[in-house]
């Protein structure tokens, strides 16, 4: 069972999501919190396994709650739920230790497919978010990839032949979100279509 608390002062969008989750056989929401402070006392009494938090939060926002669960206990996964997409909060989202990103506009799948990916122990992040320059701001000297560790990892699986739903199905995320990371690879690479990403997988036999 994955258990989830929510922290987001919007108390609407706590009730939207639970409501999605209600149903969920292998997902139960164990705590809802409408600020950072509330969070963290949430935390320490039931320990959930998966965390969605707001950033923005009064008496203590989401990067600050972030850091002290993280620190408290390291084995609970964090995802921010923001509405803010900028280099800046996502890199002290990652500083402080969160496991994923969502933006709010996101669909409920997403948010659904982001709670199981990273109870899985795997990260999960809005395609829309260019993680690599991020995540190497602050390596100055590092030669830069030029796919970021989630699209490398489709990219690997479009190789084998795998189809977008089925990866969509391995990876625990939407079929829209892998849509997004092949249009992604499709401009970064500067191909002209999915059947030449699937050559270029080839090609490179997953040395990407």
């Amino acid at each position: 069972m994955i258990t989830v608390a929510i922290a987001e002062d919007h108390q609407s969008l706590v009730d939207g999501i639970s409501l999605l989750l209600k149903y969920e056989e292998d997902i139960s929401i164990i705590g809802t919190a409408n600020d950072g402070e509330e969070l963290l006392s949430v935390v320490r009494r039931k320990q959930p396994k998966v965390v969605l938090t707001d950033i923005k939060m009064p008496k203590k926002d989401g990067i600050s709650a972030t850091t002290i669960i993280k620190k408290e206990f390291p084995h609970i996964k964090v995802i921010a739920f923001s509405m803010f997409d900028q280099e800046e909060a996502v890199q002290r989202m990652l500083k402080a230790g969160a496991d994923g990103y969502l933006l709010k506009n996101s669909p409920l799948e997403e948010v659904l497919a982001a709670i199981k990916s990273v109870a899985a122990g795997t990260p999960y992040f809005d395609a829309t978010i260019d993680l690599t320059s991020i995540s190497l701001a602050s390596e100055k000297g590092k030669e830069k990839p030029l796919l970021s560790k989630s699209e490398r990892e489709i990219l690997r699986l479009i190789g084998q032949g795998k189809t977008t739903s089925e990866i969509a199905n391995l990876r625990f995320t939407a079929v829209s979100t892998v849509e997004k990371h092949r249009k992604n690879m499709i401009r970064k690479l500067g191909l002209s279509g999915k059947g030449e990403l699937l050559r270029y997988a080839l090609e490179k036999k997953y040395d990407f």
